[in-house]
């Protein structure tokens, strides 16, 4: 079972990227993520009120409301980098933020092995290569390489976070607090940041992929549950490996549908990324 939500994880996750990534062409990238986040918050709230997941409260919240507010700022500069693009190396550069939980680990007072610290070396020298030439010439590269890094680690931040505050059970009251957090600091975000500026053009643009906005929401509330659940698992290493496998999903999709063509350069620097990826995770 804990191999099968993660493998759910890593395919919800693929699709919710993809889809984010291809909105976020069209659309401003904090608009995406406040309105997927919103319409995904409104299930949630109906799941939750039929399953009275309100009595699951407890402190560990407070894990939830600080991954709410990393989400959007994570997700912002991953969307926007993926329309920086290509995915296929955007993808794979994303799934450094693993870094984040061994850091944790670090800090508690564990000490890296030796999986761990070659997985450290794989993934730099992946996100060094990988960060090539891309479309729209070197300082859009640099930007690229620079915002996913960033969405990377919020990513790794904000799993940690919801895997402490579900730890306890209330998953879903866990996943429904992060949102809100979302769409609040999000939502703050995007009202700052359209003041003074023509919205007319945009909200019949948002109402017509309302349909699509729905369903990144909803793969990325559903991707972040399956991995929370497989977490708590007999082996989180191994739901940790299978759950890192999600750029796959979203390369092949940018492959096929895109027609993305990656630099032998960069698909060499992207399998490195997800290869350190899956040796930190597997340690």
């Amino acid at each position: 079972m804990t191999a099968l939500l993660a493998l759910a994880a890593s395919l919800l996750t693929g699709l919710g990227d993809f889809g984010g990534g291809v909105l976020t062409r069209r659309l401003p990238a904090l608009a995406v993520v406040v309105v997927s986040q919103g319409t995904a918050t409104a299930v949630l709230l109906l799941a939750l009120l039929a399953t009275g997941g309100p009595a699951h409260a407890s402190p560990a919240l407070w894990y939830a409301v600080a991954a709410g507010v990393i989400g959007p700022f994570a997700m912002l500069a991953f969307y926007r980098a993926l329309a920086l693009g290509p995915m296929g190396v955007v993808s794979p550069l994303a799934t450094v933020g693993v870094v984040v939980p061994v850091g944790v680990g670090l800090a508690l007072g564990e000490r890296p092995g030796p999986g761990q610290l070659a997985g450290i070396a794989v993934a730099v020298a992946g996100v060094v290569l990988a960060g090539g030439p891309e479309r729209g010439g070197p300082a859009a590269a640099r930007t690229a390489l620079l915002l996913t890094l960033a969405a990377a680690f919020g990513f790794g931040a904000t799993m940690s976070l919801l895997s402490q505050a579900s730890a306890g059970g209330g998953l879903l009251l866990a996943l429904f607090v992060q949102r809100l957090v979302n769409i609040l600091v999000g939502g703050a975000a995007l009202l700052i940041g359209l003041r003074g500026t023509d919205t007319a053009g945009l909200l019949p643009e948002l109402r017509s992929r309302l349909p699509l906005l729905t369903c990144v929401g909803l793969a990325d509330v559903a991707g972040n549950a399956a991995y929370a659940m497989a977490s708590h698992g007999d082996s989180p290493a191994t739901a940790a490996v299978l759950a890192s496998l999600y750029p796959v999903v979203t390369a092949l999709l940018a492959r096929g549908v895109l027609k993305e063509r990656l630099r032998p350069v960069q698909v060499v620097g992207a399998g490195l990324a997800v290869a350190g990826t899956l040796l930190l995770a597997a340690a």
